[in-house]
């Protein structure tokens, strides 16, 4: 669902507010299909990654499964520590402002979370930390709702944030077309970075079916409902789970899972 303003790397509230509930985020975020992990590993020239904005480790976990050595860097403390109490080396910052004092990667991922960066500077620094012949790679799961779903989202958010810069008619739109503006910008920055090559769009399609208490237990998690009163919340919670009550109490969610990469050029 589309819950992201226009530049999302300026609004450094929302960027920040997913640490409020660090264990239902890693519980109910989505994984990326193994396809995909694996076409980046496969396409780096080594197993050092570097993981921009990595959250709780969700990516990055699923990375060193693939036998790569990880080093998240994440702007959350709180995100950082619990990535950290699985296992994982994170440290603490924005990524235009990270020191990578003189460490170069073989891959620069960023997994749902490169739209969170400064992309013209994101991607100069990403060309900048690159071993020549690696890999960058950031990639995204975008969904699309079922109709009653999706509709019944955009009216109990209207009702309950009718300030929200967020564009809500996007949410029966689903889909990559709410995120193609966001990709667009994206792919521009990275044609502009110095040593940065052809960007190249990678895509893997798959699909979860939701029970109705997993799909509600996600959406505090979500960029729209992070900073949300309770009483708000809670009021799009009753709409939504109604929804899904309407379609027998679970459904069916397509997701596509679009990939921006390119290679630093020696």
């Amino acid at each position: 669902m589309p819950t992201l303003p226009s530049e999302p790397h300026r609004a450094r509230q929302m960027a920040e507010s997913f640490g409020t509930d660090t264990e239902r985020y890693d519980r109910t975020r989505p994984r990326y299909p193994d396809a995909l992990v694996r076409a980046i590993v496969d396409a780096s020239p080594g197993p050092d990654v570097l993981d921009v904005g990595c959250g709780t480790g969700i990516g990055a976990r699923q990375f060193a499964a693939s036998g790569c050595r990880v080093l998240g860097v994440e702007p959350d403390a709180r995100m950082a520590g619990f990535a950290r109490s699985r296992g994982l080396d994170v440290e603490v910052a924005t990524f235009e402002d990270w020191d990578p004092a003189g460490r170069a990667f073989d891959a620069v991922v960023a997994a749902t979370a490169w739209h969170w960066v400064d992309p013209r500077a994101g991607a100069a620094k990403a060309a900048r930390v690159l071993r020549p012949g690696g890999r960058f790679a950031v990639f995204w799961n975008v969904f699309e709702l079922p109709p009653a779903v999706a509709s019944a989202t955009a009216d109990a958010c209207r009702r309950v944030m009718p300030d929200s810069p967020i564009d809500f008619h996007a949410v029966t739109r689903g889909g990559l077309d709410g995120y193609r503006p966001l990709f667009e910008k994206a792919a521009d920055a990275l044609r502009e970075a110095d040593g940065l090559g052809d960007v190249e769009q990678w895509s893997f399609d798959w699909e979860r079916r939701y029970t109705r208490d997993e799909w509600l237990d996600q959406i505090p998690t979500q960029g729209a409902f992070t900073r949300l009163p309770p009483d708000a919340l809670a009021r799009v919670l009753d709409a939504v789970g109604a929804a899904i009550d309407t379609m027998g109490g679970a459904f069916t969610l397509r997701y596509a899972a679009p990939v921006l990469t390119a290679t630093r050029t020696p």
